[in-house]
């Protein structure tokens, strides 16, 4: 067995060797995964307190929770940031530095995080409290760590704002990019299949279903890149306007696509054109047919 184990190994550099693009051997140390997702874990801990514990936190001791969580996200994201700054360095900055602008940040943060909370609660006439939507929404927890990361974006920090929001993507099925621009009293109902691109804008007040897509046209293969390797080309995704909303399963696409201000999408419309303030847009090409059904009538639809 160990003679067969050591041929195996063998044969697993060879192929190291020759697969060049999914190796990274002595190469810069790589953010952890696990901690990025423990580090998200207590950030949501840090922005809803009370919401993900497993006891009740009283007035006397959020003080000092509140402190041990701060030093504790401190040395944690400092450490990760360590990493990213080692793997793609930025002139002028350094983890301590950046991570104690974030913390800072995070004051703001959760005051637009408030709007997205109130906007979830006024939006949808199932919820019952806010306490429902903060410990049930998806929607809420992915706009809370897309918000947490974009701070990181904007920094330029590689690696961990992607690392952030495909976490909240795979617990909530929503995607959001860190790239995106999102104003407040954001809404995302149902929310499973999101998917909103890096370039796109988003204004105030604005309500998505389940299946929508803000995306980009079919893009050439031969991207040109910053030294951070992120696109030179032109925005890529739509921008949509104050008092927005946008149906399940709608699709729309195009850096230079702008949805006007109260403007409505409906269900299932592909759109790769602009549309003003105050428009309706619903897809119409096809009409659903009802009809009694004939006793005597056979119904086989093969799948």
């Amino acid at each position: 067995m160990d003679r067969e184990l050591s041929k195996l190994a063998g044969q697993f550099c060879v192929s190291y060797a020759k697969c060049g693009g999914i190796n990274h051997i002595e190469g810069a140390n790589l953010p952890s995964k696990l901690a990025v997702e423990n580090l998200t874990r207590q950030l949501l801990q840090l922005m809803f307190p009370g919401y993900m514990e497993e006891r009740p936190l009283g007035d006397q001791e959020i003080r000092d929770v509140t402190r041990a969580r701060l030093s504790s996200v401190f040395d944690q994201l400092s450490a990760e940031l360590d990493k990213s700054l080692d793997y793609r360095p930025i002139e002028g900055k350094d983890a301590g530095n950046v991570t104690l602008r974030f913390l800072r940040n995070l004051l703001d943060v959760r005051h637009i995080l408030q709007t997205d909370a109130a906007a979830a609660l006024e939006g949808d006439p199932a919820a019952i409290s806010a306490d429902e939507v903060m410990l049930a929404y998806p929607g809420v927890m992915a706009i809370a760590v897309q918000r947490m990361a974009h701070l990181l974006y904007r920094e330029g920090i590689a690696l961990i704002p992607r690392m952030m929001t495909e976490w909240a993507h795979s617990t909530t099925g929503i995607d959001i990019h860190p790239g995106a621009s999102i104003g407040t009293h954001f809404f995302i109902d149902h929310g499973t299949g999101v998917v909103i691109g890096e370039t796109c804008v988003i204004g105030r007040h604005v309500r998505i279903y389940q299946g929508v897509t803000l995306g980009a046209l079919s893009i050439s293969k031969h991207v040109k890149r910053d030294d951070g390797g992120r696109a030179l080309s032109k925005k890529r995704h739509p921008t949509i306007g104050d008092d927005v909303t946008i149906y399940a399963g709608a699709t729309i696409l195009g850096g230079e696509t702008k949805i006007g201000d109260r403007s409505v999408i409906g269900g299932n419309v592909w759109l790769t054109q602009s549309i003003g303030d105050d428009h309706v847009v619903t897809f119409e090409a096809q009409q659903m047919q009802i009809r009694p059904r004939q006793r005597a009538e056979a119904i086989d639809w093969q799948i």
